[in-house]
């Protein structure tokens, strides 16, 4: 979980954007409702979802930085090799757990899944 932890806050440092206003005031989070005996693993796979999906979207933001010529060549490489870290740190914690990346897609009914399918 550690080498995970390192490889997004990398890739957070990396990708730092320019601040922005917030468009609306924060709410508070609806509590979660799960079976007493599962709540460490629901919680687990919970997590691992969040990080799979900042992931996704710190690959998305890289690609396109990559595309607008902002990143030198030597930030390219660290920020691609920092990725590929995350992934492998996230495959290895799934695994660990008896969980497969395609199991942290959570089905959010008519809006379809959370995570975009990974090509």
């Amino acid at each position: 979980m550690r080498r995970a932890g390192t490889a997004l806050n990398d890739a957070f440092r990396l990708l730092q954007a320019p601040p922005t206003p917030a468009d609306e005031p924060p709410r508070p989070a609806r509590r979660l409702r799960t079976d007493h005996e599962s709540v460490e693993e629901d919680l687990l796979k919970l997590v691992l979802t969040v990080v799979e999906l900042l992931r996704q979207l710190i690959e998305r933001q890289a690609l396109r930085r990559v595309d607008a010529g902002d990143l030198t060549d030597d930030q390219e490489e660290e920020l691609g090799a920092t990725l590929m870290a995350l992934h492998d740190a996230l495959s290895d914690l799934c695994a660990e757990h008896g969980y497969t990346l395609q199991d942290l897609n959570l089905d959010l009914g008519p809006l379809g899944p959370l995570l975009p399918r990974e090509d």
